[in-house]
This record gives structure tokens, sequence and C-alpha cells, in this order.
């Protein structure tokens, strides 16, 4: 069973076709990267599988239920139970999207208590132990404007996994930060492929990708042009564009 199972995607904004034909899957326990150049597609396609954006055409699947597929009539539908589907991912965006007037520890809680009606004490437990491995122990109490980038993107993190996901989206998670804090969320995400967390990360970190994915897929003009083992892409590319692009990355 496929966490996530994506097939013959399409997304247009006016007269420009963002993705055009899109198929992949995600299994359990694996770690997706998806590179290419901007405008290529890809957190358009990150958007659609987290229902930010609706598809024009094509099925979207998670744990084996239809969440959209296309009915006799050739037409779009979404099921009705997508407060069910939100439960099966969490997403981590590039610019943090905490609440400025919320504690630390109030941003992790809220969904998990208001969303998923879970025992806020088993809620706060669970989270200042997440707190604590993210090494943000001492920040529960900490507003967002208190905190670094680095910390900011951290606490998205946990909030994201307070959720108990089975997959975890990331949209550039580090592109608003410098390279030292780049490093630390870095190594948080390496941390959860360890525990084998599946994740879809969009980023342009190639050293990153290389290192901790299963596999790496490149976009670029709204199609999946290559995919592959980092090994595959980075040092064995069959096709000119994918070459081009990685040209100046040194690993």
């Amino acid at each position: 069973m496929h966490i996530l199972d994506i097939q013959n995607i399409r997304k247009s904004f006016g007269d420009n076709e963002v993705l055009k034909d899109i198929s992949l899957t995600v299994d359990r326990g694996e770690v997706v990267s998806i590179i290419g150049p901007s405008g290529s597609g890809k957190s358009t396609l990150l958007r659609c599988a987290t229902l930010l954006e609706t598809m024009d055409s094509g099925t979207l699947r998670y744990m084996d239920e239809d969440v959209a597929f296309m009915d006799e009539n050739d037409k779009l539908v979404y099921t009705k139970d997508l407060k069910k589907v939100r439960g099966y991912f969490g997403l981590v965006f590039q610019n943090f999207n905490l609440f400025p007037h919320y504690s630390v520890l109030k941003n992790v809680m809220d969904a998990p208590v208001h969303v998923q009606k879970r025992k806020p004490r088993e809620v706060k437990e669970e989270a200042l132990a997440l707190l604590e491995t993210m090494g943000l122990a001492d920040r529960a109490d900490a507003y967002p404007c208190q905190l670094s980038g680095g910390q900011k993107q951290r606490v998205s993190i946990v909030r994201a996994l307070t959720m108990n996901p089975e997959i975890l989206f990331f949209d550039e998670p580090t592109s608003a930060l410098d390279p030292e804090l780049t490093g630390e969320v870095l190594k948080v995400i390496k941390q959860l492929a360890e525990q084998s967390m599946t994740m879809v990360i969009v980023t342009h970190e190639m050293a990153f990708a290389h290192s901790i994915s299963d596999r790496v897929i490149f976009m670029d003009g709204g199609v999946i042009v290559e995919q592959g083992t980092p090994q595959e892409l980075f040092e064995g590319t069959k096709k000119d564009r994918t070459r081009q692009f990685l040209q100046n990355y040194k690993r």
C-alpha cells in the first residue's frame, strides 16, 4: 500500500499549465526529494498533494483511499471527508506560519487539541517531549518573535509531528534561513529520516538531497524529467537537462 499515490495530475493557472500529467507514488518510510529550477512546478505539486490547491484533473489517493478522482462525466471530484485526509499528512512551510500571538507550546498544541480533539494533558506531554528532542525545551513559553529562524522552523516541524501524520511534506524548509541556521534544520530532518519518517521534500539543497533521499525526482517545465536513486541522478544521469541543472553541483 502506498502512503501517497498521485496519477496524471494536471494544474493550470490561466493559460499557464504548471503541472503536465504528473504521476508518482511514495511508500512508507521512503524519503523523496524533489529538485528543479524555479517555476518547474515543484511547490504546486506539493500544494495539490496537500489540498492547498485544487487539481484540474487526475487522481489523488492516501493510504489506498480516494481523495480526488475523475467521475463518469470526466469531472474532478473530491471526497467529502477532507478532514480525515488532512490527518494523514503534515506540512512544513518555508516561512514557518507560526501564530505570532501564541507561545511555542500553544502553537504546537493548538491543532491536536482543537482539530483532533485529543486530551490537552496527553498532547502537552507529547509536545514537550518533542520540543526537547529538537533542543527547544527551554523555549516552550517563548513567542515566535523571540526565536531565531532556525528555532521557528524546528517549532513548525514539531507542530507537524504532534499531529502524528503518516507523511510529512517540506516546501523549501531552509529557503528563508541563512547558511548557519540551515544546517540545524537539515540535521533535524535527517534525524527524522533515520527514524523512518515518510517524507517528501522540495529542496534546493543538493548535497542534502543526495545524502538523505531514497529517491530524487527532477522536475522541469511541469513534468518529471527523471527520477531515481541519488547515485543514479547525481552521478549517472542520462538526461541532458538533468546534467545541465546539476552541472554547478559539487558534492
